[in-house]
């Protein structure tokens, strides 16, 4: 659920890219440092500044560029929603086949 949060709150942040989101953005930055939120960090799903990337406890973690996050978490979300629209469309054509059967 977290993850799912993240790549929605990242892909909306990519397609509405406006001066006063630019603003906020860099308000919300890192809440420790006040850093611009830079990268993601695979392992903890966190997005991280600059210097939050090279503390210990993140400096061996894979990190990956926030749009390529967003981009690879959206690819991995889309295949789910397609898997799950084929199980449901399988689900209705059996619910309609049996109905039929029952009339």
């Amino acid at each position: 659920a977290k993850v799912l949060e993240i790549a929605r709150r990242l892909s909306r942040g990519e397609a509405l890219r406006t001066g006063q989101e630019e603003e906020e953005e860099e308000e919300e930055g890192c809440p420790r440092h006040r850093e611009p939120l830079e990268v993601f960090c695979k392992e903890d799903g966190a997005l991280l500044c600059a210097i939050c990337r090279e503390s210990r406890a993140h400096r061996a973690h894979t990190v990956l560029p926030v749009p390529e996050a967003a981009r690879e978490y959206k690819e991995q979300i889309q295949a789910g929603l397609q898997t799950l629209k084929d199980d449901r469309d399988k689900l209705l054509e059996l619910r309609e086949a049996e109905m039929r059967r029952n009339w």
